[in-house]
């Protein structure tokens, strides 16, 4: 994959990379933001070679600090409705892009930004990140799939005093909750972020994908049906050349050389 500029939204390949890139207005998430979000998704996801995503904001201040109220602010009840359906149809196709995807948040993480951490597989956070749902500052609700994705991963009762609260955590303790798996410097962040990727990348992609796709549906069925996921995907390994590479290598005593089929 090569870089492709959009007006908000910078691609690179890394293994692959997404930058939002609005950082006059702190990254805010705009109708046209996740527009170009969704085709950047598209393209990742039908890129053979990519094998781990990270999302981070561009600037120093901000991951994402919210959507962009400036572009709600008059919204009617339809229009606001519309608003919310487009931000969760692209994070959801966010969160079950074949591929795992790394947050890499640095600065505030908040409402809407909050919610597009919470749609990657997991945080890394920098030590001066900010999270949270403040959305009843403004007369609001969370919109982008925040009251559910908050809940599965600190509890819903740590959910409800966010939420209902607006109360903003610092990393420290958003990692102490599970809202973040790490906090690092943040001169580092970006180093530690690509040294986990490129660790993934050293997997088999196949597995790894599949690993990905039991955990993410899974979450969704009871531990019966979760476990027949997890022996199909099980399976379905051993159908590949990777499973074979891998097992001789091991056997061997030296590197897989994984071809992702």
């Amino acid at each position: 994959m090569n870089e492709i500029s959009y007006k908000h939204v910078l691609v690179e390949m890394v293994e692959a990379g997404i930058h939002l890139n609005r950082p006059a207005s702190f990254n805010a998430l705009n109708t046209e933001t996740f527009e170009e979000l969704q085709t950047a998704l598209t393209d990742i996801a039908n890129d053979a070679d990519a094998r781990v995503l990270l999302i981070t904001g561009a600037g120093e201040k901000a991951f994402v600090a919210g959507a962009d109220i400036t572009e709600m602010q008059n919204k009617a009840a339809v229009e606001g409705a519309e608003f919310s359906q487009t931000a969760i149809g692209v994070l959801r196709q966010l969160e079950t892009l074949p591929i795992p995807v790394i947050a890499a948040v640095n600065g505030y993480c908040l409402g809407g930004g909050c919610e597009l951490a919470m749609a990657c597989d997991w945080i890394l956070a920098s030590e001066n990140a900010i999270f949270g749902q403040p959305e009843v500052n403004l007369g609001i609700t969370p919109g982008f799939g925040g009251t559910r994705r908050l809940a599965r991963l600190i509890g819903p009762a740590r959910a409800m005093e966010l939420i209902v609260s607006g109360r903003q955590v610092k990393a420290e303790e958003a990692c102490a909750w599970g809202l973040a798996n790490h906090v690092y410097p943040k001169e580092s962040l970006m180093d530690e972020a690509l040294t986990m990727a490129r660790l993934i990348c050293e997997k088999g992609p196949v597995a790894v994908s599949l690993a990905k796709q039991a955990l993410v549906r899974g979450q969704d069925l009871d531990l019966d049906n979760a476990c027949i996921l997890e022996s199909q995907s099980f399976g379905l390994c051993f159908s590949t050349d990777d499973q074979k590479e891998g097992m001789a290598a091991f056997l061997e005593k030296r590197s897989p050389d994984f071809k992702g089929c």
